[in-house]
């Protein structure tokens, strides 16, 4: 009775995209959408609030990440499904509340896409960072509609590049300020707990791309086994790239160091040579670059499950006949996070993106613990962690609402 109420719903459409994504693959598109704007945006916004407790407001959006990364595992693995939380929300808390899952994801997704592009318009040109980032946008529905394998290559290459990048960050940097004679005087001595909560709310959106992978749930070979294992691996990783730049950021802080929106960037031209400046300036556009490819591909899915199952208009539930990709879902996604870009700001946008992921992963615990009452089955950690999980997401909101 258990098992047949977790396969996939007999009235559910069959999957109509290529399963084309392996482990290495889906590890790429978790990676890639995680290293991306956070690791470059989110470190003056959340040192102002946390101060010196940067790095223990990273390790709770961590904690919660992988609460979160617990429950949508268990998730996904039964549901392959492309839509991710929106298909589980639907099949165990009802319609209505799979449609606000869906809803809050392809807002706060939307956001976090725009956030990419003026992320690398600021980095590239910031005299003409809408005019770039709208560039970006046309750039990446172009690479993304050539074929999801072909762009897991490129995904690839970018996170090569960028943790080579990190990596030279985060030793230059380190190493001048282990060895430099320096004075240490703090811009931000302390943090109120709220602070340090909304400093939690607004890391955690760099850590949310690991749900990339659930809703290219239809294209992954072997979804039961790869999807846990590629987003356990994906967020390992990048948990610890996250720990290691927050150590550099709080010590450049204490030491001084004025830091600006483009928080790598001020901090590389004050430590590290040159050559890591350069590297900073190009990994940033590369990672917010694989970002925003794998938001549109992300969000332009939601869209394809939601039109398949009529809670969208039809017309975006085509996928091409050949490619088997959803372009017309792929291109609202796109023309969506433009209008973004032009009407808002990287502030906005990286706030709005907070605080729906995080509404959108308190629907996957509540989920996750119905799952755990269907016939007694699932394991009573599982309850725990979406317990824990829910309380999180809520803790992250309130220290957001605060900052606002």
């Amino acid at each position: 009775m258990g098992k047949s109420h977790f396969e996939q719903n007999p009235s559910d459409p069959p999957s109509r995209l290529q399963r084309s994504l392996g482990l290495g693959s889906a590890v790429v598109v978790g990676v890639s959408a995680m290293v991306g704007t956070g690791v470059f945006a989110v470190w003056q916004g959340a040192l102002e609030r946390s101060g010196r407790w940067l790095v223990a407001a990273v390790v709770l959006a961590a904690v919660v990440a992988a609460l979160n990364a617990t429950s949508t595992a268990r998730l996904a693995a039964r549901h392959p499904e492309a839509g991710g939380v929106y298909a589980y929300g639907r099949i165990y808390l009802g319609r209505p509340v799979g449609v606000v899952a869906g809803v809050v994801f392809i807002v706060g997704k939307t956001a976090s896409a725009s956030a990419a592009a003026l992320t690398i318009g600021l980095y590239v040109w910031p005299q003409s960072a809408t005019e770039v980032a709208l560039g970006a946008i046309a750039i990446a529905l172009l690479v993304n509609i050539r074929g999801v394998v072909r762009s897991t290559r490129v995904a690839a290459v970018m996170v090569i590049v960028v943790g080579i990048a990190l990596g030279a960050f985060v030793i230059s940097s380190g190493l001048t300020l282990a060895t430099r004679s320096v004075e240490f005087s703090p811009s931000a001595p302390g943090a109120e707990p709220t602070g340090i909560l909304a400093a939690a709310g607004l890391v955690f959106v760099a850590f949310a791309g690991y749900a990339r992978i659930t809703v290219l749930g239809e294209e992954v070979k072997n979804p039961r086994r790869t999807i846990p294992r590629a987003i356990a691996v994906s967020f390992a990783i990048v948990m610890f790239a996250y720990v290691l730049v927050a150590v550099v950021v709080v010590s450049a802080d204490r030491a001084g160091v004025a830091i600006g929106s483009a928080a790598l960037n001020d901090i590389a031209r004050a430590l590290a040579p040159s050559w890591v400046v350069t590297m900073v300036v190009v990994g940033s556009v590369l990672a917010a670059g694989a970002v925003l490819w794998s938001l549109v591909a992300g969000v332009g899915r939601t869209v394809f499950a939601m039109a398949s199952r009529g809670d969208a208009p039809r017309f975006f539930a085509a996928a091409g006949a050949r490619s088997r990709i959803p372009i017309r879902a792929e291109v609202a996604a796109a023309l969506a996070t433009t209008v973004l870009v032009i009407a808002g700001g990287l502030t906005l946008a990286l706030a709005v993106s907070a605080a729906m992921i995080l509404t959108y992963y308190s629907i996957a615990h509540l989920s996750a613990l119905r799952v755990a009452g269907v016939g007694g089955s699932a394991s009573w950690a599982g309850r725990v962690a979406a317990v824990l999980g829910l309380v999180g997401c809520v803790g992250l909101v309130v220290g957001l609402l605060s900052w606002a």
